[in-house]
């Protein structure tokens, strides 16, 4: 069966050029050069216009000197008819005046044919850039002012209601058509190699998605990894080894972990982005990578930055998209969803029959800050369905869970009372103070004595005589 090819850009670039060997000569030197491969070529310039017409091209590569209809002129129809699509003027003299003049015209940028090959090449990927985050910007907004999801099907495994994630696919949609690379960030447990694998559905890329985990990986280790290496590249290299990027091919490219990522390797992640080819190891043939890069981390690249471990350059290269996961415990509404989706895909794996939650779990659930995400929750489910034997489903290993993070509510109150109690008012009766947080409790634990019990760190016992008190006391008037 033969392979469709995967084209880059997702837009197609027209060379306009009366010499059909410059033409082909061209369009090999940025497919091989450059991976741009989405080409039509036109040695005709009467019939550049009707081609555009067509809506499929998003840059033209236009040669000045062609007969019939010349370049200048073609450059200023097509400046006036179609201004959202750049174009690049190739002269073969290398004249001031003209390069000028056609930039008056509304020329994107000027290069002389026959000694400025590279600089061409780096001309039209920094154009195609440019073209690709101006209709990524267009489609977040339009995105946005919609709230519609093209694909709602391909973000299934990612189970929210929150509104706040609805915008994140909305963005990841948006981007996903992008060849450039993806930063995801979050905590640890919240979901980002199912994000990853979203974007990589999503994408242009058909073929697999390879992921590796970059943490602990040494400089040589990465490499090999990486870029693979040739018979007799080093000491026990008896056969040649594909590295990751050739295996991804066409695919995504997902490196997970991407904080720990020792310097020197660093540095070669950032010259393979930069020049969008490499090296196996022991070999002097460079190949090509055309896989999307997606990257995930729960560190803090900017405190890195500012500690001189994470390189600046890098970092702005990756996050030329980032999508930033929150955690559970600032989507409350997802914690009872989750409990469901986990319950149910449980019980199926288990062969038993889905329980019955007490209505209490919801509100304990809702009270824990989940340091382990989604994943904590989940493994929480899964454990507590495992000791599951009788109808209704037992908080025992649930509250089990939470004793061992050493679970505890938050500080209410910062160092010395700043900001809780006014200079100058005089200070509540103590009473008052345990009034007021007994009944803050009492109303989180939606008036489950047992759960606001475990907020404040009492036993229930110790917590009902409390109540009781406050109820003489209110009785008495006090």
């Amino acid at each position: 069966m033969r392979m469709i090819e995967n084209l880059y850009p997702s837009f197609a670039v027209l060379l306009v050029d009366d010499e059909e060997a410059w033409l082909r000569s061209l369009s090999m030197t940025l497919g091989l050069s450059g991976g741009i491969n989405n080409v039509q070529r036109c040695s005709d310039s009467r019939q550049v216009m009707g081609i555009l017409e067509r809506g499929e091209i998003g840059l033209v590569l236009l040669d000045l000197n062609m007969p019939n209809l010349s370049g200048e002129e073609l450059l200023s129809q097509i400046v006036e008819q179609y201004p959202e699509i750049p174009v690049i003027v190739i002269s073969g003299l290398n004249q001031v005046e003209t390069a000028v003049e056609c930039m008056k015209r509304g020329g994107f940028d000027f290069f002389v044919k026959t000694v400025e090959e590279e600089r061409l090449v780096q001309g039209v990927q920094r154009a195609i850039r440019m073209i690709e985050l101006q209709r990524e910007n267009r489609e977040i907004q339009s995105r946005f002012l919609s709230d519609r999801l093209d694909h709602p099907e391909v973000f299934a495994d990612i189970v929210t209601v929150d509104p706040a994630m609805r915008s994140i696919f909305r963005y990841i949609e948006a981007v996903s058509k992008s060849s450039q690379p993806v930063l995801i960030t979050g905590e640890s447990g919240v979901g980002k190699e199912l994000v990853a694998r979203t974007i990589h559905r999503l994408s242009r890329h058909r073929e697999k998605m390879v992921s590796i985990n970059v943490a602990g990986l040494d400089d040589n280790v990465f490499s090999d990894t990486l870029f693979g290496h040739t018979r007799g590249a080093f000491t026990g290299a008896d056969l040649p080894r594909r590295g990751m990027i050739e295996l991804a091919a066409d695919g995504t490219l997902f490196l997970d972990e991407i904080g720990d990522l020792s310097i020197p390797s660093q540095v070669k992640l950032l010259r393979l982005l930069q020049e969008g080819e490499y090296f196996p190891l022991g070999s002097d043939l460079p190949k090509r990578m055309n896989a999307r890069v997606v990257v995930a981390t729960h560190r803090d690249l900017a405190g890195k930055q500012a500690g001189g471990q994470f390189r600046r350059d890098l970092y702005y290269r990756l996050c030329a998209h980032h999508v930033h996961i929150p955690p559970l415990r600032e989507r409350p509404a997802d914690v009872p969803v989750l409990l469901e989706h986990f319950l149910e895909q449980a019980a199926n794996e288990l062969g038993k029959k889905k329980p019955t939650v007490p209505k209490e779990l919801p509100v304990l659930l809702a009270n824990y800050p989940f340091p382990g995400n989604v994943r904590e929750l989940r493994s929480m489910v899964y454990d507590a369905m495992t000791l599951h034997e009788s109808r209704m489903l037992s908080m025992d290993s649930f509250k089990r869970a939470m004793d061992k993070q050493g679970f505890r509510p938050p500080e209410r109150v910062s160092p010395a009372g700043a900001g809780v109690f006014v200079p100058s008012e005089p200070l509540p009766p103590l009473h008052e103070i345990i009034d007021l947080l007994v009944l803050e409790a009492l109303q989180r634990a939606g008036g489950n004595q047992s759960i606001a019990a475990r907020l404040i760190g009492v036993s229930q016992p110790a917590l009902s005589k409390r109540l009781k008190k406050l109820g003489s006391r209110e009785d008495a008037g006090e």
